[in-house]
């Protein structure tokens, strides 16, 4: 396996909103918002709009991703709240992971400015497609169970705990790829795919696939590509991109509310009969040869190489844990600790059930933690940094 993780192709500045619900109290009421007005699929287009959006998804305690029409709604929203600015993206999150497992990587970026250049640890070196700054902030909101707002003719309550996001990025709609991108490669043992979710243009993202085919004929190999998917503002750009990349790829991640958009129903987590199949269905849309559906209460891996990734699985289940109970500052000590901790037992009899019922897969199950204050943002991204750092360590152990 070559030496380097190279990590794309995407990466963000982040807004992470702290939940206040006193503040969304006094802005439903200043604007008025209503029960029955609440939907999660209008267009956003003020602060209004991003409002009832936001209230939307809490009533179903969901995640989600969503197009914003101007960084200036995010600007105005985030202005009543406390929050932090943090570096986001798949790629940049995984590789932060990494950072703190001692795993170094190279990100690929197609935008920058002084917010990335002071939170990228020196450990991460990046190549970057931008001739100059510009900043389009994520929006992200956080949001607990049991998160309670007041309108004026009823409540909101959330059932779960989850995280939205919300952007107008111009430079990953673009998606412009660093010219040195194939140089790099060369020597990569690992290149994570994901960041196409937000590009609009279906004429621009045909031809950025096709430059990253190019690119990635460079790749050792036996490189491993991952792709991570996400929720993708235009809902069949997920299918070009599969039709595209998926022969190339290796492992193909995603997490529940992907699985459930993809069979455009629920499923119950938990019932052995209904995962196994969605699981059967999803792999029918996307037969891949490792395809990982990473959830709250389990992680499976279903396909003809599933079988091969059972440390990365477990390595991506500890270290997402990690990261909902300790946040950010996570460390490999934390990881280790978090092994001792019990794990889900629904999850545990499910994945037992699964492995069982379909011949090949492998799943870990998830922990149960009982946190005052989880980390919901970016445990899917995280997930994948776990996993990559598995998968390197279970290559060294060879």
């Amino acid at each position: 396996m070559g030496r380097t993780l190279v990590l794309g192709l995407g990466g963000t500045v982040d807004y992470e909103l702290k939940w206040d619900s006193s503040v969304f109290d006094r802005l439903a009421h200043a604007h008025g918002v209503r029960r029955h007005e609440l939907t999660t699929t209008a267009p956003i287009t003020d602060e209004r709009s991003l409002l009832v959006a936001v209230l939307a998804f809490v009533a179903s305690g969901t995640g989600a991703e969503r197009f914003v029409a101007s960084s200036e709604v995010i600007e105005d929203f985030v202005s009543h709240f406390e929050h932090a600015i943090t570096l986001g993206g798949t790629g940049v999150r995984a590789g932060l992971v990494l950072d703190a497992l001692g795993i170094p990587s190279v990100q690929h970026l197609v935008s920058i400015d002084d917010n990335v250049r002071r939170l990228l640890p020196d450990t991460i070196s990046y190549i970057c497609s931008a001739t100059e700054d510009t900043l389009d902030p994520h929006l992200i909101v956080q949001y607990p169970v049991g998160a309670h707002v007041r309108l004026t003719d009823g409540d909101v309550l959330s059932p779960a705990p989850n995280r939205l996001i919300f952007a107008n990025d111009p430079p990953n709609r673009r998606m412009l790829l660093a010219t040195d991108l194939p140089t790099t490669l060369a020597d990569a043992g690992v290149f994570l795919v994901s960041g196409f979710n937000t590009m609009q243009d279906h004429d621009l993202l045909e031809l950025r696939l096709a430059e990253v085919q190019g690119a990635m004929r460079s790749l050792p190999d036996d490189a491993l590509v991952y792709y991570e998917d996400a929720g993708f503002y235009t809902r069949d750009f997920a299918d070009t991109v599969r039709r595209r990349l998926l022969p190339q790829i290796h492992v193909y991640g995603m997490n529940e509310d992907e699985l459930q958009e993809y069979l455009g129903r629920a499923v119950n987590l938990l019932d052995t009969d209904d995962v196994i199949r969605a699981l059967r269905a999803v792999h029918a849309i996307i037969p891949a040869r490792a395809l990982v559906v990473h959830t709250r209460y389990w992680a499976i891996a279903i396909g003809p190489d599933a079988a091969r990734h059972g440390a990365a699985l477990d390595s991506a289940v500890r270290v997402a844990a990690t990261r909902y109970r300790v946040g950010d500052g996570l460390t490999a000590a934390d990881v280790d600790d978090t092994d001792a901790m019990p794990r889900h037992g629904g999850g545990e009899a499910l994945v037992a059930a699964v492995e069982a019922g379909l011949p090949g897969s492998v799943g870990v199950a998830a922990f149960s933690l009982d946190v005052a204050t989880p980390t919901t943002v970016g445990l899917g991204d995280t997930f994948v940094g776990g996993f990559l750092a598995g998968a390197v360590r279970s290559k060294e152990n060879v």
